[in-house]
């Protein structure tokens, strides 16, 4: 049973959250703080972790970079004022997912489901070979120039959906609605910011190119 951490410091929402994903098979465990949330993470265990943006000691945006400096764990983000900027940068920060105050518990249900889907899902090929670039999907790893590049799991979809079709124009809002599931408000903002993030840790490749109000493609060749 995969087994969720939810960080939130309203005390009322993670007994009845947890008996509510339960029905789907999953296991919600809960702190109050981040420093608790931290503290349970490291002794690991989890598949993924919901945090809030608003919480005591640091918010949710700090708490992700913490998390983020350790672990690839998928992150759902509660933006409580549901803006943009919040969730622009929450996705900036290595988050995976976003879902704005209040919200219906299926559809975080459904959020949950899809990041763990990307996370486990096998694939009839193992690797994607480039110049300079390997891409194994099997173990979702990827070596730039022989070193292993620390990638988020959106990050990770993201190459490999430009890579399976390399040279193969994509827009931006089906960048966005095939990696992510449902539509977006954020729309071709959060797509630039996620590929502007990539791009710096696929330097000195460069591997993405900008096709101007067309999308971008993988522009390397395979080996």
């Amino acid at each position: 049973m995969p087994k969720i951490l939810l960080i939130d410091d309203d005390a009322e929402l993670g007994g009845p959250l947890a008996v509510y994903f339960q029905r789907f098979g999953l296991d919600l465990a809960c702190a109050l703080t981040p420093s608790a949330g931290l503290a349970l993470l490291r002794q690991g265990g989890f598949d993924a972790a919901i945090l809030d943006v608003m919480l005591p000691e640091m918010d949710g945006f700090a708490l992700c970079r913490a998390i983020r400096k350790d672990s690839q764990l998928p992150i759902i983000m509660l933006t409580a004022r549901g803006e943009v900027m919040d969730r622009v940068v929450g996705l900036e920060l290595g988050a995976d997912d976003y879902l704005p105050k209040p919200f219906e518990p299926r559809e975080l249900v459904a959020r949950l489901l899809t990041v763990l889907r990307r996370q486990r899902l096998p694939d009839a090929a193992t690797s994607l070979r480039f110049d300079g670039l390997d891409i194994h999907l099997d173990t979702r790893s990827v070596l730039r120039q022989g070193e292993v590049l620390e990638l988020t799991s959106t990050e990770f979809e993201l190459l490999t959906l430009l890579a399976r079709e390399p040279g193969k124009v994509l827009g931006r809002d089906d960048i966005l609605n095939r990696l992510r599931g449902h539509e977006a408000e954020l729309q071709t903002r959060a797509v630039d910011l996620l590929v502007s993030r990539l791009r710096k840790k696929l330097e000195p490749l460069d591997c993405i190119k900008t096709w101007r109000n067309a999308g971008y493609s993988l522009a390397l060749g395979r080996v």
